[in-house]
C-alpha cells in the first residue's frame, strides 16, 4: 500500500471513528438530554444511558438537571393587609417538569431562576395584602393564616411558572420575616402587651387554683379533725364506763380493800414533805399509819 494509500485509510478511520463517537450520547440519571437540531429541540431522552443520536453538527445536546433546585429569593418589602410593612426573604424549591418549554422560555438555570424570583415576589405580594401583620407574628401555637398564606402563594406559583416556563414550583417557604424600623417599636409593644395579658391571666388562674386547693385541704382537715374528736370522746366514754364497772366491781367484792386503797390514793395525792395537816385524833387517816384496825361497824 502506499503512502498515500495509507493516509487516506487513517484519515477515513478517523472520520468514521469521529462520526460514531458523535452520534452517541450517555445520560446519567441526574439529567434531561435534549437533542438539538438546526436550532430547534428534536427531541429530550430522559432515562439513563447510552443512546443513538445524528451526528454533529446535525444534532446538538444540551444537557439540563433534573434534581431538586433551591434558591432563595431576592428580600423585599410588602404592605399587608391592616397596613403595616414586613420585610419577607423565601426559599423556593422547584424542579424542571417540562424541558422543551423550559428551553424555549428559558433556556438555563440563571434565567428560570430571575423568573422564578419576579413571579414569587409578584404572588408574596398579592396574597399578602389580604391577611393582617399577626398572620406572620402570632405568639401562639396555631398557624392556620400562616399555612393558608404560604399555600396560597406556592399554588399560583406553580401554576403560573408551569404554563410559562415549564418549570415545576414544589414548594416555597418563609425563611425570614423582618420589620422596618419605624415599625419595630410598635409590634414589640404589642407583643409586650399580648404576653403580659397572657401572664396575668395565667397568674389569676394560678390564684383561684391555690384558693380552690386550700379550701378543700381546710374542709378535708376540719372533717379529720371531727372524726377524731368524736373517735376520742367515744374512747373515752368507753374506758369511763369500763373504770366504773372495774371499780364497782372491785368495791363489791372487797369493800373494806377498796375503801383502804382510795384512802391510800387520795393520802398520795394530797401529802408530801411541805404539806402540815391537822386532823382530829380519831381520823381514819391515823388507823392507817399506826396500822390499827378500825372498829366493827366501819368506825
Amino acid at each position: 500500500m502506499t503512502p498515500l494509500a495509507r493516509s487516506l485509510t487513517c484519515a477515513l478511520v478517523v472520520v468514521a471513528a469521529a462520526a460514531i463517537g458523535s452520534s452517541l450520547v450517555t445520560v446519567d440519571a441526574t439529567e434531561y438530554a435534549a437533542l438539538v437540531r438546526f436550532g430547534r429541540i428534536a427531541r429530550v431522552i430522559g432515562e439513563p444511558g447510552l443512546h443513538l443520536k445524528a451526528p454533529y453538527p446535525f444534532e446538538q445536546v444540551i444537557r439540563l438537571d433534573r434534581r431538586l433546585l433551591t434558591f432563595k429569593p431576592t428580600s423585599a418589602e410588602y404592605l399587608s393587609g391592616d397596613k403595616k410593612n414586613l420585610v419577607i426573604q423565601g426559599l423556593v424549591s422547584w424542579r424542571i417538569a417540562s424541558p422543551e418549554r423550559f428551553l424555549s422560555a428559558v433556556g438555563d438555570r440563571e434565567s428560570a431562576e430571575r423568573r422564578l424570583n419576579d413571579i414569587v415576589l409578584a404572588r408574596l405580594g398579592a396574597v399578602l395584602g389580604h391577611y393582617p401583620s399577626t398572620a406572620f407574628m402570632s405568639i401562639g401555637p396555631p398557624r392556620t393564616e400562616f399555612d393558608a398564606l404560604v399555600g396560597r402563594v406556592t399554588d399560583q406559583a406553580r401554576d403560573l411558572a408551569g404554563r410559562l416556563y415549564g418549570i415545576e414550583v414544589v414548594d416555597i417557604r418563609i425563611r425570614q420575616i423582618g420589620l422596618p424600623d419605624q415599625n419595630r417599636a410598635n409590634v414589640f409593644a404589642r407583643m409586650q402587651a399580648e404576653r403580659g395579658k397572657i401572664a396575668t391571666q395565667y397568674r389569676s388562674e394560678g390564684e383561684r387554683e391555690f384558693k380552690k386547693i386550700v379550701a378543700g385541704a381546710d374542709r378535708e382537715r376540719t372533717q379529720i379533725m371531727a372524726e377524731a374528736r368524736r373517735e376520742a370522746e367515744r374512747i373515752t366514754a368507753e374506758g369511763d364506763a369500763q373504770a366504773m364497772r372495774i371499780y364497782a366491781e372491785a368495791f363489791g367484792k372487797n369493800p373494806q380493800f377498796y375503801k383502804f386503797s382510795r384512802t391510800l390514793t387520795a393520802y398520795d395525792k394530797i401529802l408530801d414533805a411541805n404539806t402540815m395537816v391537822f386532823l382530829p385524833a380519831d381520823a381514819d387517816v391515823f388507823r392507817v399509819l399506826d396500822g390499827a384496825r378500825p372498829p366493827v361497824g366501819g368506825r
